[in-house]
């Protein structure tokens, strides 16, 4: 009796183990991932869009301060990437979210023009992607998405410079680029990093793995 109620509790436990993915099959998209991440992506472009109007009141407040300092203003344009890969958790979820947000951002319209806003989506998801895929996809912490969001901010802040600011003095160089990563570092970084904490704690994403952490917590 004793032998056979060891063997029955240990089984189960194996199972489990067994259907946690492993190796390369834990990179491979789902159509559950696909779905999830074009509804971030889509959810993110409504607030580009709404964020392409809200920042120029900060904007007209903040440049006579110090040119440059706008770039604090640049995080919410970030987060798309950083929480699409925090909650899919695929090598491209930031390229694809940050990107997808772009193209929702583009296609109603905005002051910069179609293809330098998608343009600038995907500067911006290629650097968060290439944080995530430093660490090999597999750390998800809140350092990691902290330098995720720099890196985004980074990237689209170089992007930026060359696009829209040549010529700009070393002064307004070297703050823009410390503002932007420090935007990006907190909105996009952390607070994308609270933002997926905060879905899985509602039991939404479950069937991810970012949403089993939060059981395994508990």
């Amino acid at each position: 009796m004793h032998a056979s109620a060891s063997s029955s509790t240990v089984r189960p436990t194996d199972a489990t183990a067994s259907t946690r993915p492993t190796g390369p099959g834990r990179l491979r998209w789902r159509v559950v991932d696909i779905v999830v991440a074009s509804v971030i992506g889509v959810a993110s472009g409504l607030i580009f869009l709404l964020w392409n109007i809200g920042y120029l009141g900060p904007k007209t407040l903040l440049e006579p301060l110090l040119p440059g300092v706008q770039g604090l203003l640049d995080g919410p344009w970030l987060f798309a990437g950083v929480l699409g890969a925090l909650i899919i958790r695929k090598p491209g979820a930031a390229i694809y979210t940050e990107t997808l947000a772009a193209v929702v951002s583009a296609l109603v319209g905005n002051q910069w023009g179609g293809f330098l806003t998608l343009e600038a989506g995907l500067v911006q998801g290629l650097g968060a992607e290439i944080v995530f895929l430093i660490f090999f996809y597999r750390v998800w912490t809140l350092p990691v998405a902290i330098l995720a969001g720099t890196g985004a901010a980074l990237a689209g802040g170089v992007n930026n410079l060359i696009l829209w600011y040549a010529g700009a003095d070393a002064t307004f160089t070297v703050v823009y680029l410390i503002s932007t990563a420090v935007s990006g570092a907190v909105i996009a970084g952390a607070g994308s990093w609270a933002l997926a904490r905060g879905l899985a704690a509602t039991g939404a994403l479950d069937r991810f793995a970012s949403g089993r952490e939060r059981t395994q917590r508990v």
